[in-house]
This record gives structure tokens, C-alpha cells and sequence, in this order.
């Protein structure tokens, strides 16, 4: 729910790119709801980059500009991206401890952005908000629009001026069936699409492995556990998971 408080800011963030890495775009809608009301958007293009960069890139750069506003204020972000949201509530804290490697020991992806994250959120009052994607959420479908032009090389028109001349009018307006704790694929989707890795667990040890060929020659005839992960924070979470199976 939207905080009604006068110097509440509400955000909505979004990343695209056309390949992985490629051409990418990011988004930020900034709604400041004292006074009468305000509106900026922003968002800037990249020549080589990731989906996942972007969706960093959004939330930094629109913190960055909420930053230069006196006062302490109240700050709601709502994104697509369970990646953004589970990284900088839940597993950055356990990078940081861990000097920046996963728990199967490998360089943290976009290490230097979450970093830059952390940083611009210390002291802070924002809650994070995971909502569907192209769900009639109309903040998460104009950043997306913002986004995916830049990542198009169609740089668009960004607004910035009062709530009440915003071509947008239903900004504000998010169902409560919009919000989601957790992205989730149907089986079908889930098994055909691109794993980045399988995590397998044999009496006790955890391992990773690139092809199931690998991870099946691992598991077949013992006791074990596997499961294909399709982005570098998912294996996190399934080694965490696995580990405390233990």
C-alpha cells in the first residue's frame, strides 16, 4: 500500500537490454507526493550490458536523485525484479561478510553496483516493493516503455514537472493482486528455459555444475538432492537452501 504521509516518494524501477550482455536501457519514476506533487523520470542507455545491471543501474540512479532533495523522507520502490529486491534486503549482507563470493566461493556478480546500492541507501527510510510484470501496473509499464527505448537506441521524452500534467494519471494506482513475493515460472516455462547452473548435494557437499550432464553423473544412484537454477542469485539461494540441509 502507498504511504499516505505528505513526504512520502514513491519510485517505480525497471531494467531491459537486447541480449545478455547487450545493448541496455534503465528506467525510474519518481512520484513525490508533498505538496501538490511532482514527477521526474530518468533514465540513460548503455552499449553493453545486462538485464540485471539495469535493474541496478534504475534503483541507484533514481536514489540518486531523491537524495538531493532535503528533508528525510519515505521512500516505496516497486520493481519486477526479485533479483534487485532479495539482493538488497537479504544477500548482500552475506556477500559483504563473505568478501564478495558466493557460498560456492565465486566472484558476486555486479559487485561494484551493489555496492554502489548499499551505499546510497544507508540511512534511509525505503521499503521494497516486488510487483508482476505487465500486470496493469502502470508505473512498472511506463519504466519499462522508458527502458526498452533507451536499450532501442529511441531515446523518449522524459517528463519531469507537476503530478497533475503527468500523462500517466492512474500512476499510483497498484492492485493489490499486483504484488508478488517471489517471481514465479510455470513448470513447463521453467524447464525449457536456459539453466546458468545445477546445484547438486551429495553426502553433505555441495557442488555446481555447468551442463545436467555433469550434474546427473554426480546424483544418479545415490542419495541426493539437485535443482537447476536459472540466474546466478537463484543458485545462491539454492547453495543456502542445500547448505542448510546439511
Amino acid at each position: 500500500m502507498i504511504p499516505n504521509s505528505g513526504n512520502a516518494v514513491v519510485v517505480f524501477t525497471d531494467g531491459s537490454s537486447r541480449g545478455n550482455p547487450g545493448p541496455g536501457g534503465y528506467a525510474a519514476v519518481i512520484v513525490y507526493k508533498s505538496g501538490s506533487g511532482e514527477v521526474k523520470e530518468v533514465g540513460a542507455r548503455e552499449e553493453r550490458t545486462t538485464n540485471n545491471r539495469m535493474e541496478l543501474r534504475a534503483a541507484i540512479e533514481a536514489l540518486s536523485s531523491v537524495s538531493k532533495v532535503k528533508g528525510q523522507l519515505s521512500i516505496v520502490i516497486y520493481t519486477d525484479s526479485s533479483y534487485l529486491v532479495n539482493g538488497i534486503t537479504t544477500w548482500v549482507y552475506s556477500w559483504e561478510r563473505r568478501n564478495w563470493v558466493t557460498m560456492d566461493k565465486k566472484p558476486v556478480l555486479n559487485k561494484d553496483l551493489w555496492e554502489k546500492l548499499m551505499e546510497i541507501c544507508r540511512n534511509k527510510d525505503i521499503k521494497w516493493k516486488v510487483v508482476g510484470g505487465h500486470v496493469g501496473v502502470a508505473g512498472n509499464m511506463r519504466c519499462d516503455e522508458i527502458a526498452t527505448a533507451f536499450a532501442d537506441n529511441l531515446p523518449p521524452k522524459l517528463y519531469s514537472g507537476p503530478l497533475s500534467s503527468y500523462p500517466v494519471k492512474n500512476i499510483l494506482d497498484i492492485k493489490a493482486d499486483s504484488f508478488l513475493s517471489e517471481r514465479k515460472e510455470s513448470g513447463k516455462a521453467r524447464s525449457s528455459a536456459k539453466a546458468y547452473s545445477y546445484v547438486s548435494l551429495v553426502d553433505g557437499v555441495v557442488e555446481t555444475h555447468t551442463t545436467w550432464a555433469e550434474c546427473e553423473r554426480r546424483v544418479k544412484g545415490k542419495p541426493a538432492r539437485y535443482k537447476k537454477a536459472l540466474t546466478e542469485a537463484e543458485e545462491e539461494e539454492i547453495i543456502r537452501d542445500f547448505t542448510l540441509q546439511r
